[in-house]
């Protein structure tokens, strides 16, 4: 096939109305992450006034949005996919935001689970990731998610922070009324700011395919890292059933000044991060720096579940979990689009997040039990012994290959033109896999982007789809699309 010589949009950086559709969505996402982690560092605390307190009733609160987030978020997208996108956000970001509302007008335990549980049901993220597939080109749909997952830190560092500072401000419950606010302000961010897309088409690099589940779900090396990211979830969700009991009870420092401790580790935790995620990626060190990331978690278990009696032992395991945990939430995500198959990346996202959520719902319920019937440095112990296991996984996974996924859209084509098309795509340089599915009127590959011939891949590239037929007219600032010969 032949490149066209017409009139294209510039192929080099987002246009403003890619911009703008990414960045809005980044916010919606990033303010519905903040609605459920804001209570983390303080719900342990303000769950003891409630009526049928127990600290399994605690945990089950802060963790049960997980159970309900992972049995619905494949749903929604699916749902997208016949009802529209934004109908669809629209509809769990209402939920989100009444679920919300319960949890502030309870003043039991079981009024703030239900409350909890209906902000886990308003599971948009696959919608969020389709709707940002919709309004971004194929060559930008890697940064676009890459902003989206920055946001989504973001928040939740963001979170981790603020929420004892709010805490001191307006209460949990007022958290609560702030969490259904922020759900209203995103509902109107959707509708005034993020640009309407002219046609909603299906993204298998972005979207779960439900045909895929079994071969992803069968892949060893895929399912290691989902089991990474459901006990690193885990982890989190149950250290921090106990962690605010023992800064306040052991540590002797007041739920007013817990942020001291938050904001410090965060800032330093996330500045270290850094270049141990730079060398895995740029030095080919991913898997001995991803092992000993997860060998970090388990020392700072072992310091939590030792330590828990002196403020300085918890701050400094702490910020050794924090590290550890910022470079494993930084290096799974690309771990996966390494391993899966091009394309099914989105599948094998969905399977992720998933067992993410799953992961943060056992840490809430085997925490809280755990800490009611035993006591927290067994929760701790609990946590450092799955790490161990998780190791054990890591340590035997294949190393990684530096791949990227790349898209091309090739037009209309028919099965044996895709095949013949595989056969070329496959021999030019830097390119590992491709894989052609006519109906998508896409090639999916896994390249390598340090050798990859960039020129030999045009002649395969149908003209870019016109900027102005993605976004509705309004969204679209027609000056900035410039014309190439």
């Amino acid at each position: 096939m032949t490149g066209s010589n017409s009139t294209k949009t510039e192929s080099i950086g987002m246009v403003p109305a890619e911009r703008r559709a990414v960045f809005s969505l980044a916010s919606i996402y990033a303010l519905r992450m903040m609605g459920l982690f804001m209570i983390l560092p303080v719900f342990a605390i303000y769950g003891e006034t409630l009526e049928g307190y127990t600290p399994a009733l605690v945990g089950i609160a802060i963790g049960i949005y997980g159970l309900t987030q992972a049995a619905l978020q494949i749903p929604f997208g699916m749902a997208s996919d016949r009802f529209g996108r934004k109908p669809i956000i629209t509809i769990g970001l209402i939920i989100f935001a009444i679920g919300s509302v319960v949890a502030a007008m309870a003043d039991s335990m079981s009024g703030v689970i239900i409350g909890r549980a209906l902000q886990g049901a308003g599971a948009i993220a696959a919608a969020v990731m389709a709707l940002t597939a919709d309004l971004t080109r194929e060559e930008n749909r890697l940064g676009a998610m890459a902003i989206i997952g920055m946001s989504i830190g973001a928040a939740f560092a963001f979170s981790l922070v603020m929420g004892p500072v709010l805490n001191t401000w307006i209460g949990v419950d007022g958290i609560f009324w702030l969490t259904a606010v922020l759900a209203i302000i995103a509902v109107g961010v959707l509708h005034f700011v993020v640009p309407r897309p002219v046609h909603s088409r299906f993204h298998r690099d972005a979207m779960p395919v439900a045909s895929q589940l079994k071969k992803v779900i069968a892949n060893k090396q895929l399912l290691r890292l989902d089991f990474g990211i459901m006990t690193l979830h885990m982890m989190l969700t149950a250290t921090f059933v106990t962690l605010p009991l023992a800064l306040r009870d052991n540590a002797g420092l007041a739920i007013d000044h817990h942020w001291y401790v938050y904001l410090p580790v965060m800032l330093f935790s996330m500045a270290l991060m850094i270049p141990f995620v730079v060398i895995a990626e740029k030095k080919r060190r991913m898997k001995s720096i991803f092992s000993a990331a997860v060998v970090t978690l388990v020392i700072a278990e072992l310091i939590f579940m030792t330590f828990n009696q002196s403020l300085a032992g918890l701050v400094f395991g702490l910020f050794i979990f924090f590290t550890a945990f910022n470079i494993l939430e930084a290096t799974l995500p690309s771990l996966i689009a390494k391993t899966a198959d091009p394309d099914n990346k989105g599948t094998a996202m969905g399977v992720y997040s998933s067992s993410q959520f799953i992961g943060a719902f056992f840490g809430g319920a085997l925490g809280g039990w755990l800490y009611g019937a035993v006591g927290m440095e067994t929760v701790f112990a609990l946590c450092a012994g799955m790490a161990v296991v998780w190791f054990l996984a890591a340590v035997t996974m294949q190393n990684p290959r530096y791949l990227s996924s790349h898209l091309i859209r090739i037009g209309d084509v028919s099965e044996e033109q895709a095949r013949h098309m595989v056969g070329e795509l496959t021999r030019v340089t830097g390119v590992a896999e491709a894989v052609v599915i006519p109906e998508d009127n896409v090639a999916y590959l896994k390249v390598d982007l340090h050798a990859l011939d960039r020129e030999a891949l045009k002649p395969f590239s149908v003209e870019d789809e016109p900027i102005e037929n993605m976004f509705s007219e309004q969204a679209i600032n027609t000056d900035t699309v410039k014309e190439t010969n």
